[in-house]
């Protein structure tokens, strides 16, 4: 070949390697670079520390202290229904009158009932068809003689007041359910007489 014509090849060659070179710089220039091989560390929340096991919380003083009223409470209920469970209870008949005086010197009014049995003061419930009022022994009577000529003895007398919001007439003789509550400390008109072992709870 001619001298000049290898000059040529040769130059031709050397100018297409450089191309290339510069082609292949420009692409690994773009190529994205490989992640870190070095992990991200990410700091982690402090653990609560756990409870030693077998170990127990204190119970809040206001805990505490609602629990022992609950207690007392309770107890005190159960006081008074185990003495209620022990007051005279029953069914009797009920008779009704109205005086100007009572044999405990105080007036007539609502809530004044009269027993020959049950001592001056004492609270008792009268019930009628559901509804309640609730008594003071402040006088005495019924007679024996009225006490006796009823089915059910009639170891109670109610105020016409009570008589009449009870079962809606002043004056009436009915079957009521009775619960002395609280025994007076007064005066006892009888201590024997017909009726007398329904008025104190025995059968």
């Amino acid at each position: 070949m001619h001298k000049r014509a290898r000059q040529a090849v040769t130059m031709a060659m050397a100018g297409t390697t450089l191309v290339a070179g510069a082609a292949t710089a420009a692409h690994a220039s773009v190529i994205p670079q490989a992640p870190s091989s070095t992990p991200l560390t990410r700091t982690a929340p402090a653990a609560s520390p756990a409870a030693s096991p077998g170990t127990t919380r204190p119970i809040p003083t206001d805990l505490a202290g609602l629990g022992a009223a609950f207690n007392a409470a309770l107890r005190t209920a159960y006081a008074e229904m185990k003495k209620a469970a022990s007051m005279p209870s029953g069914v009797s008949t009920a008779t009704s009158f109205w005086d100007a005086e009572t044999a405990s010197g105080k007036p007539m009014r609502y809530r004044t009932v009269a027993s020959p049995y049950w001592p001056l003061g004492t609270k008792v419930r009268i019930t009628y068809k559901g509804k309640s009022a609730i008594g003071v022994v402040e006088d005495f009577g019924p007679a024996e003689w009225a006490v006796a000529q009823h089915d059910i003895p009639a170891i109670v007398d109610l105020s016409e007041k009570m008589m009449a919001d009870l079962t809606g007439v002043a004056s009436n003789t009915v079957h009521v359910r009775f619960q002395v509550l609280k025994w007076g400390k007064g005066g006892v008109y009888r201590h024997s007489g017909t009726g007398y072992h329904l008025a104190m709870g025995r059968r």
